[in-house]
């Protein structure tokens, strides 16, 4: 009669559905929070699929195993574009298997999900997500434009009236935010990411050895010996498998660190030109900000070695990171549970009645 009890009490009720989720979706990959439990999902943004029946085989980690070993009748889908819905019904799958992941217990439901979208993200772009996360049981979704919950996740608070940038560095994506009392101020998104580096690398491969490599080649290279400034050890290298344009058979070749930032140099060129475009059309007043502010660079894209060093020296500007810039966007939607009022106020749903009324409804 105790556990009878229980199940019908209000707690017991709690237990079947699983609390507030934060959702970053982005193009390389998704990552979600779950309130009092930090991140439980980190996946790549990827779908196995059988050619034959179109049914899924496997969703993120283990599908990019796959990627460059696929069997003949699977092909890799990367459902998300640029950071929107390209293919609706994977989207719908894969989010519906990660937010099961994230799920703890027996629960089926989850009441509320903060999401983050880019800047400018059209009303279809924004139904497509919506219609995604409803399949997924979410109950309520509420979307924040990812440059304001970047500077919440980087440590810019909601109550400081002096404008802070946030450069984002994604997979797919450059999205420049300017935020300041806890409202965007600027915002500017463009298709450049640190994939663009992995095909320029992929590139110079092939037309200066004769070799083709796969993306996790190139990705690897680009993690071990890519930089955005001058490498401090320019002659460090790596030997590198792939196939031989000509002959098609096996061949390995050693690369150097200079030459892998020689291939990142113009994707990174690009990147500074997004940011100081933004620079360029902002007001006076917040300019004079962010000259003694400075940058803050998130996203996964941050990370490559000398990225901040790079801005910096382009801009005229300091340029820092948070302590984990991929988590930055997922770190600022989760604090926005905290604040029920900030989120009903920069929510971007176009169905307004999906919003709670009171404050506490996240209490």
């Amino acid at each position: 009669m105790r556990s009878r009890r229980s199940l019908f009490s209000l707690q017991g009720w709690r237990d079947l559905v699983s609390d507030s989720m934060a959702i970053d979706i982005g193009s390389t990959s998704v990552i979600i929070a779950v309130r009092g439990q930090g991140v439980v999902v980190d996946e790549p943004a990827v779908v196995a699929v059988n050619k034959l029946s179109g049914e899924a085989v496997a969703v993120g980690r283990e599908a990019h195993e796959m990627l460059g070993r696929e069997s003949r009748d699977v092909s890799l889908v990367y459902p998300l574009v640029d950071g929107v819905v390209a293919d609706f019904e994977r989207t719908q799958k894969m989010l519906d298997q990660f937010v099961r992941r994230a799920r703890s217990g027996i629960s089926h439901f989850s009441r509320r999900a903060v999401m983050s979208v880019l800047s400018g993200i059209t009303q279809v772009e924004q139904r497509a997500l919506l219609a995604a996360a409803e399949s997924a049981h979410i109950g309520r979704v509420y979307m924040v434009e990812e440059g304001l919950a970047a500077a919440i996740g980087a440590g810019v608070s909601v109550e400081d009236k002096n404008a802070s940038a946030v450069v984002d560095i994604g997979g797919g994506t450059t999205n420049v935010a300017v935020v300041a009392r806890g409202m965007i101020v600027y915002a500017q998104a463009e298709r450049v990411g640190s994939l663009d580096i992995d095909d320029a690398i992929v590139n110079r491969l092939r037309r200066h050895h004769g070799l083709i490599i796969g993306a996790p080649t190139a990705e690897t290279l680009k993690k071990e010996l890519g930089s955005a400034v001058e490498p401090q050890s320019p002659a460090r290298s790596l030997s590198v498998k792939g196939r031989d344009v000509q002959t098609g058979a096996p061949r390995a070749v050693d690369v150097s660190s200079e030459e892998v930032c020689v291939a990142a140099d113009g994707v990174v060129k690009r990147i500074s030109r997004v940011v100081n475009r933004a620079l360029g059309e902002l007001q006076p007043e917040v300019a004079s900000d962010l000259y003694d502010r400075g940058l803050i660079l998130t996203g996964g894209g941050a990370l490559l070695d000398g990225m901040a060093d790079f801005l910096s020296r382009e801009t005229n500007l300091s340029a820092r990171m948070p302590e984990d810039p991929r988590y930055a966007i997922v770190n600022g939607l989760s604090q926005l549970f905290d604040e029920p009022l900030l989120l009903r106020r920069v929510a971007r749903n176009e169905q307004s009645h999906l919003l709670d009324e009171t404050a506490g409804a996240f209490e």
